[in-house]
């Protein structure tokens, strides 16, 4: 009997870390998982802030510059921390920013849009509250 509660508690536990380390990987990071898709398409443009848009993408500027700002094209914040359809950067990915009072063209301009699934780990990252982790 105690063999079996032992196996049951193994079991149980193995579980919980298994489960836990999911929950961890449907959270994106900043540093990890999101600025590397900006500096692999967007920093060519966006890189101190002065250029079109006043948005620099530089690793030290990138989330200062995204978070809780305001967009100059736009009413929406860039990023609206846990409101992915309020922010305008995403609207910007996919396309949609006119329809948000926004103006200019998708981006990356001039390039192919991201992939989807690139616009989705964005999209997870600021609906989980888009953590400067």
């Amino acid at each position: 009997m105690i063999t079996q509660l032992l196996k049951t508690q193994l079991a149980l536990g193995l579980f919980v870390l298994t489960c836990m380390g999911e929950v961890r990987a449907a959270e994106p990071a900043f540093a990890g998982d999101i600025l590397p898709i900006f500096q692999q398409n967007c920093v060519s443009c966006h890189i101190s802030g002065d250029e079109l848009g006043n948005l620099g993408l530089a690793p030290s500027l990138a989330y200062a510059q995204l978070v809780d700002r305001v967009s100059e094209q736009s009413p929406l914040a860039r990023v609206a921390p846990g409101q992915p359809e309020q922010s305008y950067l995403l609207h910007k990915l996919r396309g949609s920013h006119l329809d948000q009072g926004g103006s200019g063209g998708r981006m990356p301009l001039g390039f192919p849009a991201l992939p989807d699934a690139q616009i989705e780990l964005i999209a997870a990252w600021i609906a989980a509250g888009a953590p400067d982790n």
